[in-house]
């Protein structure tokens, strides 16, 4: 449940500005997915912020975030502002995000860190890094199903560093999910 706090941030977002792409990184298991589902939901209908739908190689039926599913063939033939690889999928954000960065609108998107120098130096850009416990991050990692304790350690053990380049905000994501949307919500809010 999402409480007055984030009541409030909404109405901090609806007094600020825009312009902005707000990048969100954090390692696998912290949640982003979740708290951007959150946001979403509270900032739904605002006009002044859009939450990036990702273009993934990924079937649909695979669970995770709502993404849209392309084959190889048909990412290859998009336009994306920013596109990277992962785990074996191709990911890219749409490149009609300019079109509403220009008209002043604030744009959240989920991103590698390996694609964030490369956003600064198309966009004005902040980060949002969401992250959890080491314990908790493998606990959330090995409920997914995905991978083997193996797996799930060699994931945890592979994180880039954040570039120096653009301003970041941690949020902390270990309480419940409202705490969680709250924080993120602060966060979000903070830079606009």
């Amino acid at each position: 449940m999402i409480g007055r706090q984030a009541n409030a941030r909404v109405r901090a977002v609806n007094a600020g500005g825009g312009r902005m792409l707000v990048l969100v990184a954090g390692p696998s298991g912290a949640g982003k997915d979740t708290l951007l589902e959150g946001a979403r939901k509270v900032l739904a209908g605002d006009p002044r912020v859009r939450f990036a739908r990702r273009v993934i190689t990924r079937p649909a039926e695979a669970g995770g975030e709502d993404h849209e599913s392309v084959t190889e063939t048909e990412f290859a033939a998009r336009d994306f502002a920013l596109q990277w690889d992962a785990h074996g999928l191709r990911y890219g954000i749409p490149a009609d995000i300019a079109d509403d960065l220009a008209r002043g609108v604030t744009v959240v998107a989920s991103v590698s860190r390996g694609v964030i120098a490369a956003a600064a130096r198309r966009f004005p850009v902040r980060v949002i890094e969401v992250t959890a416990p080491p314990a908790l991050l493998a606990s959330r990692l090995l409920a997914r199903g995905r991978e083997d304790a193996a797996g799930v350690a060699e994931r945890l053990g592979r994180s880039l560093p954040l570039p120096d380049c653009v301003p970041v905000t941690n949020v902390m994501n270990d309480a419940s999910v409202g705490e969680g949307v709250d924080r993120f919500l602060h966060a979000l809010v903070a830079g606009m």
